[in-house]
């Protein structure tokens, strides 16, 4: 069996539980992908990224509704060594890419503001006009269940606010363009083990200018890292935190926050809240 056969294959058989049916899930669920869609699968050229491609790849052959993808890199300013780590796993993988080239990592680091902000800023608008000029309606991006829960706690401790990852986003810039996020059930641990038990090797995300960034799995000293390992902490005292913490942004009790945020703005909870105590009887005399 051919390396490429053998790292499909896996997917629905050897971790169907842990890959297959949670992508499944996360289409179904959160209606991401439709009939008629054309959707830009967005490659980083790194694991989730690539497993996504072949997730979609093998959705797409099978579904029960026709579909269209294609499969775009973006070169941001990669060296030429992980350009080519890229080309060798895509042809390795049978992933028909398209790559295009832009300046954003040239761009970025002459620049004053936050680099991963911008750059991920960036970033996106280029796969959003690439994917138009390609006649997509849709971008997938490669974001996992961790992200998820990793993004729930940095906006918590460092955004002062709740707010999560959406499975899928209108783009507010590209009118009729959606983002969205097939990955989103699929835990980074059974990423990393379809990745091992393959033998294939991805780059981790090849930026110039962060520490430790390179070929294999070492991750730079990022505010996304702390909260990696805070998680890993808390599940030793809890094995269900992550799941828990996922759950508590679907289980929102709006009668116990005292404040949120809309379009429309702020509300607090004294809008609806009743001054007077509630009188012991009742209009009948009974007592409640």
């Amino acid at each position: 069996m051919e390396k490429f056969e053998q790292a499909e294959r896996s997917i629905v058989k050897k971790y169907r539980r842990q890959i297959w049916l949670p992508f499944l899930s996360s289409v179904k669920k959160y209606r991401l992908i439709r009939e008629g869609d054309r959707i830009a699968v967005c490659i980083s050229g790194g694991k989730d990224s690539m497993l996504m491609a072949k997730c979609v790849q093998r959705l797409q052959k099978y579904s029960d509704f026709p579909f269209q993808a294609e499969y775009l890199v973006m070169d941001p300013g990669y060296n030429a060594v992980n350009r080519q780590r890229i080309l060798d796993n895509a042809e390795l993988l049978h992933i028909p890419i398209r790559i295009f080239n832009t300046k954003i990592y040239d761009i970025v680091a002459k620049s004053d503001r936050s680099p991963c902000y911008l750059c991920a800023k960036m970033r996106r608008g280029c796969l959003y006009k690439q994917a138009r000029e390609l006649g997509c309606n849709k971008i997938a991006l490669g974001h996992h269940f961790d992200d998820v829960i990793e993004t729930i706690l940095m906006s918590m401790l460092y955004g002062a606010e709740i707010r999560t990852m959406m499975p899928k986003l209108h783009s507010a810039h590209y009118p009729g363009m959606e983002l969205i996020r097939p990955m989103y059930l699929v835990k980074e641990a059974d990423i990393i083990a379809w990745r091992t038990y393959n033998d294939l090797r991805f780059i981790q995300c090849a930026c110039r200018l962060t520490e430790n960034c390179a070929l294999g799995d070492s991750g730079g000293n990022s505010k996304r890292q702390e909260m990696k390992e805070l998680i890993r902490r808390l599940r030793r005292i809890n094995s269900n935190i992550d799941k828990n913490i996922f759950h508590s942004v679907e289980n929102v009790n709006l009668e116990a926050v005292i404040g949120y945020r809309t379009a429309g703005g702020p509300h607090n909870f004294l809008e609806q809240y009743r001054e007077e105590a509630p009188s012991a009887l009742d209009f009948t005399g009974g007592k409640r």
